[in-house]
């Protein structure tokens, strides 16, 4: 399988997930996205049974995040029924991330 193959296998799995998907745009190198990598992974695990969360570093994933017009990180992306519900940028608190998800 190559990396586009990967890449498309990816796009189709989150906008035909049955479960809401949170999806963290961010950079290494990102002070305020390093802030919130706590925050997304005790999200992560808190809703592992009602949310799918996906990181996506957009220095590794160029194509992924041209896709989604990331143009600021972190940006904060909600698709639900194949469809994106919501978007945010810059850093957000627990409970804002949970208001996107809307559950």
């Amino acid at each position: 399988m190559t990396h586009t193959d990967t890449r498309q296998l990816f796009l189709n799995t989150i906008f035909e997930s049955e479960k809401p998907v949170l999806i963290d745009f961010f950079a290494a190198w990102c002070g305020p996205c390093r802030l919130m990598t706590p925050v997304v992974d005790q999200l992560a695990e808190e809703l592992k049974d009602s949310v799918t969360v996906y990181k996506i570093d957009v220095d590794l994933e160029t194509q992924i995040a041209d896709k989604f017009n990331i143009t600021n990180i972190p940006t904060f992306i909600v698709i639900k029924n194949g469809t994106i519900t919501a978007r945010e940028a810059g850093g957000r608190s627990k409970s804002d991330l949970i208001r996107l998800i809307d559950l």
